[in-house]
């Protein structure tokens, strides 16, 4: 049976679709679920026409974070993913849910991290006037952003940038280091370990590289 995996969505789902496109042979996984907290979540609808199986766990509905985050374990767990993805999921998750899933979740960020954590990093990156920014994929650890990076792709800021026109560059290859971060992982390439994201066995800030597939 193909390498299962659960992606957590809360809105558009564009890297979900990258995902979804990829699915298979292509990215040596198959995706068994996609949870969202938002219902009507756009993601939730492209999960749909792909004939991926959906589920809801609208936070709102629970009196505290423990009880949702328990309705979302459940969720997640009753399809028995080897690897849990965070495609645009905009819950912070309590160090409890992270190891429960210990070093077998994944975020996808758009900032060149340690750069800007957290949100607003495209109007952030322009105020402070840097010249290149980009997307990380990273391991979850209990810190907000600050686990093992796997992979990073940068893209230039130009003069005339605005936050939605970099954001949009950026997302350009958010969908390219996805996939390939996932397929490293199901194909036993990645790992966190010691604290560290390695690749190939090798600490994956000196290895990692996109690779044609």
């Amino acid at each position: 049976m193909a390498f299962p995996i659960a992606v957590l969505v809360s809105g558009r789902g564009t890297n979900l679709q990258s995902l979804l496109d990829h699915a298979g042979d292509r990215l040596r996984a198959r995706i068994a679920v996609v949870v969202s907290n938002t219902p009507g979540a756009p993601a939730l609808a492209r999960a749909a026409a792909a004939g991926v199986p959906t589920a809801v766990v609208d936070h709102r509905g629970y009196r505290d974070r423990v009880a949702f985050e328990d309705a979302l374990i459940a969720a997640l767990d009753a399809h028995r993913p080897r690897l849990v993805v965070l495609a645009g999921f905009m819950r912070v998750l309590t160090p409890r849910f992270v190891g429960h899933y210990e070093g077998r979740l994944i975020n996808i960020h758009p900032s060149l991290l340690p750069c800007f954590p957290g949100l607003d990093t495209h109007a952030r990156a322009l105020a402070a006037g840097v010249e290149r920014h980009g997307a990380t994929v990273h391991f979850v650890t209990a810190g907000v952003d600050e686990g093992p990076i796997v992979l990073q792709v940068t893209v230039p800021v130009l003069a005339a940038d605005t936050p939605e026109a970099l954001a949009a560059r950026v997302l350009e290859q958010e969908h390219r280091i996805l996939p390939q971060a996932v397929r490293w992982f199901a194909e036993g390439r990645l790992r966190c370990e010691a604290g560290g994201a390695r690749l190939d066995g090798r600490p994956a800030h000196e290895v990692a590289r996109l690779e044609d597939f």
